[in-house]
Protein backbone atom coordinates (compact mmCIF):
# COMPACT_ATOMS: atom_id res chain seq x y z
CA UNK A 1 0.00 0.00 0.00
CA UNK A 2 1.28 3.35 -1.07
CA UNK A 3 1.12 4.57 2.90
CA UNK A 4 3.65 1.89 3.70
CA UNK A 5 6.25 3.81 1.15
CA UNK A 6 9.27 5.99 2.82
CA UNK A 7 9.62 9.34 0.89
CA UNK A 8 12.02 11.80 2.20
CA UNK A 9 11.79 15.73 1.17
CA UNK A 10 14.25 18.16 0.95
CA UNK A 11 13.34 21.76 0.84
CA UNK A 12 15.69 24.08 -0.43
CA UNK A 13 14.23 27.95 1.26
CA UNK A 14 15.52 31.27 0.26
CA UNK A 15 13.81 34.48 1.24
CA UNK A 16 9.87 32.44 1.41
CA UNK A 17 8.88 34.05 4.87
CA UNK A 18 5.92 35.64 2.61
CA UNK A 19 5.04 31.81 1.03
CA UNK A 20 6.71 29.12 3.33
CA UNK A 21 3.89 28.91 5.35
CA UNK A 22 1.57 27.62 2.63
CA UNK A 23 3.81 24.42 2.08
CA UNK A 24 3.84 24.26 5.79
CA UNK A 25 0.17 23.82 5.92
CA UNK A 26 -0.20 21.36 3.20
CA UNK A 27 2.44 18.98 4.48
CA UNK A 28 1.62 18.76 8.43
CA UNK A 29 -1.94 17.93 6.61
CA UNK A 30 -0.79 14.94 4.42
CA UNK A 31 -2.43 11.35 4.81
CA UNK A 32 0.79 10.23 4.23
CA UNK A 33 3.49 12.04 6.08
CA UNK A 34 6.82 12.19 4.73
CA UNK A 35 9.72 9.93 7.22
CA UNK A 36 11.73 13.42 7.17
CA UNK A 37 11.42 16.53 5.63
CA UNK A 38 14.53 18.58 5.70
CA UNK A 39 14.17 22.30 4.81
CA UNK A 40 17.51 24.21 4.45
CA UNK A 41 17.12 27.85 4.69
CA UNK A 42 19.31 29.26 2.44
CA UNK A 43 20.88 32.18 3.22
CA UNK A 44 17.92 33.97 3.77
CA UNK A 45 17.62 37.68 5.05
CA UNK A 46 13.88 37.46 6.12
CA UNK A 47 11.86 35.22 8.75
CA UNK A 48 12.42 32.47 6.73
CA UNK A 49 15.12 30.74 9.25
CA UNK A 50 12.83 31.54 12.60
CA UNK A 51 9.93 30.27 10.88
CA UNK A 52 11.14 26.83 9.81
CA UNK A 53 12.66 26.41 13.50
CA UNK A 54 9.26 27.17 14.65
CA UNK A 55 7.95 24.18 12.69
CA UNK A 56 10.77 21.93 13.53
CA UNK A 57 10.24 22.57 17.28
CA UNK A 58 6.83 21.36 16.74
CA UNK A 59 7.16 17.83 14.78
CA UNK A 60 10.22 15.79 15.22
CA UNK A 61 10.07 15.01 11.02
CA UNK A 62 10.70 18.03 10.10
CA UNK A 63 14.63 19.06 10.52
CA UNK A 64 15.90 22.98 9.90
CA UNK A 65 19.47 23.68 8.53
CA UNK A 66 20.94 26.86 7.91
CA UNK A 67 23.72 27.85 5.42
CA UNK A 68 25.32 31.35 5.53
CA UNK A 69 23.97 34.08 2.91
CA UNK A 70 26.45 34.16 0.27
CA UNK A 71 25.12 37.70 -1.03
CA UNK A 72 23.30 36.88 -4.37
CA UNK A 73 21.02 34.74 -6.42
CA UNK A 74 22.79 31.78 -7.82
CA UNK A 75 20.57 30.79 -10.27
CA UNK A 76 20.53 27.16 -11.13
CA UNK A 77 23.32 26.07 -8.93
CA UNK A 78 22.67 27.57 -5.62
CA UNK A 79 19.00 25.55 -4.90
CA UNK A 80 21.25 22.40 -6.03
CA UNK A 81 23.76 22.88 -3.79
CA UNK A 82 21.21 23.53 -0.52
CA UNK A 83 19.36 20.54 -1.57
CA UNK A 84 22.67 18.36 -1.47
CA UNK A 85 23.51 20.54 2.10
CA UNK A 86 19.63 18.99 3.00
CA UNK A 87 20.51 15.15 1.02
CA UNK A 88 23.95 14.92 2.64
CA UNK A 89 21.87 15.03 6.49
CA UNK A 90 19.12 12.36 5.25
CA UNK A 91 19.06 10.42 8.57
CA UNK A 92 16.40 7.83 7.35
CA UNK A 93 18.25 5.42 5.50
CA UNK A 94 15.89 3.35 3.89
CA UNK A 95 13.68 5.47 1.92
CA UNK A 96 11.97 4.89 -1.44
CA UNK A 97 11.53 8.48 -3.01
CA UNK A 98 13.25 11.56 -2.60
CA UNK A 99 11.40 14.55 -3.17
CA UNK A 100 12.72 17.76 -4.11
CA UNK A 101 9.69 20.34 -3.23
CA UNK A 102 9.92 24.51 -3.30
CA UNK A 103 8.99 26.36 0.04
CA UNK A 104 6.50 28.53 -1.72
CA UNK A 105 3.59 25.80 -2.40
CA UNK A 106 0.30 24.69 -1.52
CA UNK A 107 -1.19 21.24 -2.16
CA UNK A 108 -4.50 18.55 -1.23
CA UNK A 109 -3.93 16.87 1.61
CA UNK A 110 -3.61 13.46 0.42
CA UNK A 111 -1.36 14.62 -2.78
CA UNK A 112 1.55 12.26 -1.83
CA UNK A 113 -0.57 9.57 -1.07
CA UNK A 114 -1.89 9.66 -4.97
CA UNK A 115 1.53 10.29 -6.15
CA UNK A 116 2.86 7.36 -4.70
CA UNK A 117 -0.03 5.22 -5.50
CA UNK A 118 0.99 6.31 -9.15
CA UNK A 119 4.51 4.87 -8.46
CA UNK A 120 2.47 2.03 -7.25
CA UNK A 121 0.96 1.11 -10.48
CA UNK A 122 3.99 2.01 -12.71
CA UNK A 123 7.09 0.36 -12.06
CA UNK A 124 8.65 1.95 -14.73
CA UNK A 125 8.41 5.68 -13.33
CA UNK A 126 11.38 6.98 -11.93
CA UNK A 127 10.49 10.67 -11.86
CA UNK A 128 6.89 12.38 -10.78
CA UNK A 129 4.49 15.06 -10.03
CA UNK A 130 1.79 17.34 -10.02
CA UNK A 131 0.95 19.74 -12.54
CA UNK A 132 2.19 24.00 -11.82
CA UNK A 133 -0.96 26.21 -11.26
CA UNK A 134 -0.96 29.90 -10.59
CA UNK A 135 -3.95 31.83 -8.88
CA UNK A 136 -5.29 34.36 -11.72
CA UNK A 137 -8.00 37.00 -10.81
CA UNK A 138 -10.85 34.65 -11.15
CA UNK A 139 -9.29 31.35 -11.73
CA UNK A 140 -6.20 28.83 -11.21
CA UNK A 141 -4.08 29.13 -14.22
CA UNK A 142 -1.82 26.02 -15.32
CA UNK A 143 1.98 26.71 -15.93
CA UNK A 144 1.88 24.25 -19.60
CA UNK A 145 4.50 21.97 -20.64
CA UNK A 146 4.73 18.76 -22.04
CA UNK A 147 3.76 15.33 -20.07
CA UNK A 148 7.12 14.22 -19.32
CA UNK A 149 8.96 17.39 -17.68
CA UNK A 150 8.31 17.43 -14.21
CA UNK A 151 8.47 21.12 -13.19
CA UNK A 152 11.39 21.49 -10.55
CA UNK A 153 9.58 23.07 -7.72
CA UNK A 154 7.87 19.47 -7.14
CA UNK A 155 10.07 16.46 -8.58
CA UNK A 156 9.59 13.15 -6.77
CA UNK A 157 12.42 10.63 -7.54
CA UNK A 158 12.34 6.95 -7.09
CA UNK A 159 15.22 5.57 -5.66
CA UNK A 160 16.70 3.24 -8.14
CA UNK A 161 16.07 5.87 -11.02
CA UNK A 162 17.51 8.77 -8.65
CA UNK A 163 21.16 6.33 -8.53
CA UNK A 164 21.03 5.50 -12.09
CA UNK A 165 21.28 9.12 -13.43
CA UNK A 166 23.46 9.99 -10.69
CA UNK A 167 21.60 12.83 -8.83
CA UNK A 168 21.78 16.85 -10.05
CA UNK A 169 23.61 18.66 -11.70
CA UNK A 170 24.61 21.94 -10.04
CA UNK A 171 23.41 24.40 -13.07
CA UNK A 172 20.66 25.80 -14.40
CA UNK A 173 18.39 23.44 -16.75
CA UNK A 174 19.02 20.81 -13.79
CA UNK A 175 15.08 19.81 -13.73
CA UNK A 176 15.38 19.11 -17.44
CA UNK A 177 18.67 17.12 -17.76
CA UNK A 178 17.75 14.52 -14.91
CA UNK A 179 14.36 12.85 -17.11
CA UNK A 180 16.05 13.44 -20.11
CA UNK A 181 18.87 11.20 -18.59
CA UNK A 182 15.91 8.85 -16.93
CA UNK A 183 14.01 8.36 -20.10
CA UNK A 184 17.44 8.19 -22.10
CA UNK A 185 18.28 4.58 -19.45
CA UNK A 186 14.58 3.46 -19.91
CA UNK A 187 12.38 5.36 -16.97
CA UNK A 188 9.77 6.81 -17.51
CA UNK A 189 9.00 9.89 -16.29
CA UNK A 190 5.30 12.00 -15.48
CA UNK A 191 3.33 14.88 -14.62
CA UNK A 192 0.20 14.20 -13.24
CA UNK A 193 -2.13 16.17 -14.77
CA UNK A 194 -5.00 15.64 -12.14
CA UNK A 195 -2.97 16.83 -9.52
CA UNK A 196 -2.93 20.25 -9.01
CA UNK A 197 -0.14 21.80 -6.61
CA UNK A 198 -0.89 25.57 -6.40
CA UNK A 199 3.26 28.13 -6.92
CA UNK A 200 2.24 31.12 -4.96
CA UNK A 201 5.02 32.78 -6.93
CA UNK A 202 5.13 32.84 -10.85
CA UNK A 203 8.19 30.84 -11.63
CA UNK A 204 11.09 33.01 -12.53
CA UNK A 205 9.67 36.18 -10.76
CA UNK A 206 12.30 36.32 -8.51
CA UNK A 207 14.87 36.91 -10.83
CA UNK A 208 12.45 39.21 -13.37
CA UNK A 209 11.19 38.23 -16.63
CA UNK A 210 14.46 38.99 -18.87
CA UNK A 211 16.84 37.49 -16.62
CA UNK A 212 14.43 34.32 -15.91
CA UNK A 213 14.75 33.89 -19.73
CA UNK A 214 18.04 33.97 -20.36
CA UNK A 215 18.25 31.70 -17.51
CA UNK A 216 16.58 29.67 -19.82
CA UNK A 217 18.69 30.00 -22.85
CA UNK A 218 21.84 29.24 -20.29
CA UNK A 219 20.12 25.88 -19.12
CA UNK A 220 19.54 24.82 -23.15
CA UNK A 221 23.04 25.49 -23.78
CA UNK A 222 24.29 23.43 -20.79
CA UNK A 223 21.81 20.49 -21.52
CA UNK A 224 23.49 20.51 -24.85
CA UNK A 225 19.94 21.73 -27.42
CA UNK A 226 20.56 21.41 -30.73
CA UNK A 227 20.98 25.07 -32.45
CA UNK A 228 18.02 24.56 -34.78
CA UNK A 229 15.50 23.37 -31.83
CA UNK A 230 17.14 26.13 -30.07
CA UNK A 231 15.59 28.30 -32.53
CA UNK A 232 12.53 26.90 -33.54
CA UNK A 233 11.87 27.09 -29.49
CA UNK A 234 12.74 31.10 -29.56
CA UNK A 235 10.17 31.43 -32.81
CA UNK A 236 7.46 29.70 -30.75
CA UNK A 237 8.22 31.56 -27.80
CA UNK A 238 7.29 35.14 -29.73
CA UNK A 239 3.34 34.18 -29.53
CA UNK A 240 3.72 34.09 -25.54
CA UNK A 241 4.03 36.82 -23.48
CA UNK A 242 6.00 38.20 -22.50
CA UNK A 243 6.77 38.50 -26.71
CA UNK A 244 9.78 39.12 -27.27
CA UNK A 245 11.50 39.46 -23.98
CA UNK A 246 11.02 35.64 -23.88
CA UNK A 247 12.87 35.03 -27.09
CA UNK A 248 15.61 37.35 -27.19
CA UNK A 249 16.54 36.54 -23.51
CA UNK A 250 16.28 32.66 -24.57
CA UNK A 251 18.43 33.26 -27.67
CA UNK A 252 20.69 35.42 -25.65
CA UNK A 253 21.18 33.07 -22.84
CA UNK A 254 22.02 30.37 -25.37
CA UNK A 255 24.65 32.33 -27.30
CA UNK A 256 26.08 33.04 -24.03
CA UNK A 257 26.61 30.16 -23.03
CA UNK A 258 28.90 29.71 -26.58
CA UNK A 259 30.80 32.59 -26.26
CA UNK A 260 31.81 32.06 -22.35
CA UNK A 261 32.50 28.42 -22.94
CA UNK A 262 30.59 27.66 -19.64
CA UNK A 263 30.72 24.38 -18.60
CA UNK A 264 28.03 21.80 -20.14
CA UNK A 265 26.98 18.81 -20.13
CA UNK A 266 29.81 16.22 -20.99
CA UNK A 267 27.98 12.55 -21.55
CA UNK A 268 28.21 12.42 -25.77
CA UNK A 269 25.33 9.61 -25.22
CA UNK A 270 23.30 12.37 -23.38
CA UNK A 271 24.00 15.05 -26.26
CA UNK A 272 23.45 12.82 -28.63
CA UNK A 273 20.00 11.48 -27.26
CA UNK A 274 18.67 14.98 -26.86
CA UNK A 275 19.14 15.98 -29.88
CA UNK A 276 17.91 12.80 -31.77
CA UNK A 277 15.09 13.29 -30.05
CA UNK A 278 14.76 17.18 -30.77
CA UNK A 279 15.80 16.51 -34.33
CA UNK A 280 12.48 13.79 -34.11
CA UNK A 281 9.99 16.03 -32.70
CA UNK A 282 11.17 18.93 -35.76
CA UNK A 283 10.23 16.46 -38.07
CA UNK A 284 7.11 15.78 -36.69
CA UNK A 285 7.72 11.90 -35.16
CA UNK A 286 7.27 10.65 -31.85
CA UNK A 287 9.46 11.69 -29.05
CA UNK A 288 9.64 11.96 -25.25
CA UNK A 289 7.80 15.01 -25.96
CA UNK A 290 4.91 12.72 -27.49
Amino acid sequence: MPHLLKYIIVTPARNEAGFIEHTFHSLVAQTSLPSEWIIVNDGSTDETGLIIDRYSSQYPWIKSLHRENRGFRKAGGGVIEAFYHGYQNISVADWDFLVKLDADLSFGDNYFEECLAKFERNPKLGIGGGMIYHKGKDSLELEENPLFHVRGATKIYRRPCWQAIGGLVAAPGWDAIDEVKANMLGWETRSFAELSVIHHRYTGRADGRWRDAVKNGVADYVAGYHPLFLTAKCMKRMVRKPYLVGSFGIMAGFLKGYLKRMPRVTDKDFIEYIRRQQIRRLTFRSTIWK
